[in-house]
């Protein structure tokens, strides 16, 4: 008994010494920067710039189309880089997973990119640059089937379509 009681008071003394790696962000809310900062090599005001520094998908909850508040957050990111480009025009893509029949999915995903474009509209992005259209579940961006792949399926794509820097 002594031996056991030794050998669980080592393990748990390695076990305190032990490093924690940092949790993995799920796909339904992916990690972003705090403050967007110029990624090596993206010139500024490109699409590539856009896509790094300030990100272009929001995601969304099971049959949902309100915007949580990291969502909320990249928007935000969105708009303040739109308003330093006032050229660019964008389009908002709502998709969904694939559960659903195809006509439920097209209407929601036209109300999550509504969700996203009346947001940007109301931080003072003018709704003539943006366009929406929903895919519905047309275009996964992970085609399996398991919750990992719906949560990054249940999106808002915003792209640029005109006015980035090349």
């Amino acid at each position: 008994m002594r031996k056991f009681i030794i050998a669980i008071a080592a393990v748990g003394t390695l076990a305190a010494c032990a490093s924690r790696p940092e949790p993995t962000p799920t796909p339904s809310q992916p990690s972003q920067p705090s403050q967007p900062s110029q990624p090596a090599g993206a010139t500024p005001g490109s699409a590539e710039d856009f896509r790094v520094s300030v990100g272009d998908r929001v995601f969304f909850g099971y049959d949902r189309f309100d915007l949580s508040p990291e969502a909320r957050s990249i928007l935000e990111r969105q708009a303040a880089w739109l308003r330093q480009y006032p050229n660019v025009r964008i389009l908002v893509a709502g998709n969904c997973d694939e559960r659903g029949t195809r006509e439920y999915n097209l209407a929601l995903g036209a109300r999550r990119a509504a969700a996203a474009r009346d947001y940007l509209v109301s931080l003072g992005v003018n709704a003539n640059r943006v366009e929406t259209v929903s895919y519905g579940k047309e275009r996964p961006l992970d085609p399996r089937a398991n919750e990992e792949a719906w949560s990054v399926n249940r999106n808002g794509h915003t792209q640029i379509v005109s006015g980035a820097v090349s």
